[in-house]
């Protein structure tokens, strides 16, 4: 081989290097499916048995025990057999393997040993999960989304909003028709902020009234004021605003009874009142009391009505999305009630574990120890749960003040007119009651 001859293949070589890198970055999910899958799959079919023997998943083909006198001998299999795995299926961001158990096998061991198994086949993360009996799911992600959580797709639907990314690679979607309440925590600069902003770019476009319940002098919520049908900046106003949003319950419960339906999306499109999400920034504001019996009273009304909408709200169209910096009993006897209400979870980066533990504890154990392990650096992530008890790690999309302000603007005109609202607090500016 001569030495232009060699330049030429180092030329080339360097070409394929850089073209892949820049394929990479414009098409990972190409590159996955052409370079990454086929021998990701290779190795999780080479190394299976090994993997299976080394972490106890494999079991032994008959007894191991034997009678030798008055005594039990019991002794490890010589060739123990791994339970039987598909062939690995693609997907966008890894790939699945179903895994056929043994008679007595439970999911526990496969959990235990989801590290092991990322690490043998090189991908990020294992997630196991068991669908069925006899059968554990195993999904490998072979590269963190959460490092660049863009927008994912997801199909429009009415009432959500698309907010990030999941770590499996899939849409992170608020959903209030399926999950109608939601509670987000998180301390200062852990992402809640940007969470809410995602929450209402993706629903100003929609048919919903936006209310904002912001008793830091509007400083978070204001951004969207042109896109709200209210806007709140101390707890006197979120009391009137609440007791109007709590006449508007009873005036739907009226209009569902008199029409034989049990919720709103029963009766037919003309007569449907508007959806309402209502998003309260910082819950401590409305439950911390200044001691005095106004300031003690305002907090009682607060956490009354938050509950009874908590309640009655899903089939009358009337949605709760509260944030809190920390989540505790300590900040009024009716905390415990609401949270009840708010099967919908989202835990940041806290402050203390009793947060974390009382976002998430009553719904997943796991998820209580995964939110403590979110640190500083990752800005965003959240760990998010159902009331099903299903959880994952997510990441919300970057969004920048600019972005915020100019969604709003660009709705503005969508904003519906709530007239029980509007009443409400040109009686608190008025002096009225």
């Amino acid at each position: 081989m001569g030495p232009f001859t060699l330049a030429v293949l180092m030329f080339g070589l360097a070409w394929l290097l850089v073209a892949g890198a820049r394929l990479w970055q414009v098409r990972p999910v190409w590159v996955w499916y052409v370079v990454g899958y086929p021998l990701t799959a290779l190795r999780i079919v080479r190394t299976w048995r090994k993997v299976a023997i080394l972490q106890d998943l494999a079991v032994a083909p008959r007894p191991t025990r034997s009678l030798l006198g008055d005594l039990i001998v019991r002794g490890e299999a010589l060739k123990p057999v791994a339970p039987r795995i598909s062939f690995p299926k693609a997907t966008r961001t890894g790939v699945s393997v179903v895994v056929r158990l043994h008679p007595g096998q439970t999911p526990a061991p496969f959990i235990a040993a989801a590290d092991a198994l990322a690490h043998a086949w090189r991908v990020h993360a294992v997630r196991v999960t068991s669908p069925e009996r006899g059968t554990v799911h195993l999904l490998a992600t072979a590269a963190d989304p959460l490092q660049q959580p863009g927008i994912a797709s997801a199909p429009a639907a009415h009432l959500s909003a698309l907010v990030g990314i999941l770590e499996a690679g899939a849409a992170w979607v608020v959903n209030f028709r399926q999950v109608p309440h939601w509670l987000t925590t998180g301390a200062t600069q852990s992402g809640k902020s940007n969470l809410l902003a995602r929450l209402v770019i993706g629903l100003a476009p929609q048919d919903v009234a936006l209310v904002g319940i912001d008793c830091k002098g509007g400083m978070e919520l204001g951004l969207f004021e042109h896109r709200l049908s209210a806007l709140t900046t101390n707890r006197r106003e979120a009391v009137a605003v609440f007791g109007a949003l709590v006449d508007e319950l009873f005036d739907r419960m009226a209009t569902c009874r008199a029409a034989r339906v049990r919720s709103i999306w029963e009766l037919p499109d003309k007569q449907r009142p508007t959806p309402i999400v209502v998003i309260v920034d910082e819950l401590a504001e409305l439950y911390l009391s200044d001691g005095t019996r106004e300031g003690k009273a305002e907090a009682e009304r607060c956490s009354t009505a938050m509950l009874r909408i908590g309640q009655l709200g899903a089939a009358l169209g009337i949605y709760l999305f509260v944030a809190a910096q920390r989540m505790g009993s300590d900040l009024g006897p009716g905390v415990t009630a609401l949270r009840a209400q708010l099967s919908g979870r989202i835990c940041h980066r806290v402050n203390d574990a009793g947060t974390a533990e009382m976002t998430l504890g009553d719904l997943n154990k796991d998820a209580v120890v995964i939110a403590q392990s979110i640190t500083t650096d990752e800005k965003g992530v959240a760990v998010c749960a159902d009331a099903d008890g299903t959880w994952s790690r997510a990441r919300s999309h970057k969004t920048t003040t600019e972005e915020a302000r100019t969604a709003a603007h660009k709705h503005a005109e969508r904003t519906p007119y709530l007239r029980n609202v509007h009443r409400a607090l040109l009686a608190v500016e008025g002096g009225g009651s």
